[in-house]
């Protein structure tokens, strides 16, 4: 099990299963955020604790970002739907963890800003950005 809380610890998060990789995305709001993120779904795989204020993207985007209301961290995303099998896709920021349970875990590079689709892996790892 992977956990992650914000800086002030009033939000945090529990992902039942070690990931294989984590998601780095250049859409206009992860580049801002500096997310990385590690996926499942919402009461599943992936629970959430402690209150949250919400961001949904201008254009009506189907993703909620939460953040904490106190210190301003960026925990987890929710879709606002659910797939066909009633979840709703979740994604934890795993910048919110211990670097070392995860520093060896390769990093998906996922263009969200021109193609929409995954790019090639250039081999890094999170140990390699994390300053």
């Amino acid at each position: 099990m992977l956990k992650g809380t914000c800086h002030c610890g009033k939000v945090g998060w529990a992902l039942d299963r070690e990931p294989k990789s984590v998601t780095a995305c250049n859409c206009t709001i992860c580049r801002r955020y500096g997310t990385l993120w590690a996926y499942g779904y919402d009461g599943h795989d992936i629970q959430t604790t402690g209150h949250t204020s919400i961001y949904r993207r201008r254009d009506g985007g189907d993703i909620l970002f939460h953040f904490c209301a106190i210190c301003g961290c960026v925990t987890h995303f929710i879709a606002c739907s659910e797939d066909e099998n009633g979840r709703k896709r979740t994604a934890v920021n795993v910048r919110m963890s211990d670097p070392s349970p995860i520093n060896s875990l390769p990093i998906r590079h996922f263009d969200g800003h021109d193609s929409f689709k995954e790019l090639p892996r250039d081999g890094r790892m999170v140990k390699d950005i994390w300053f």
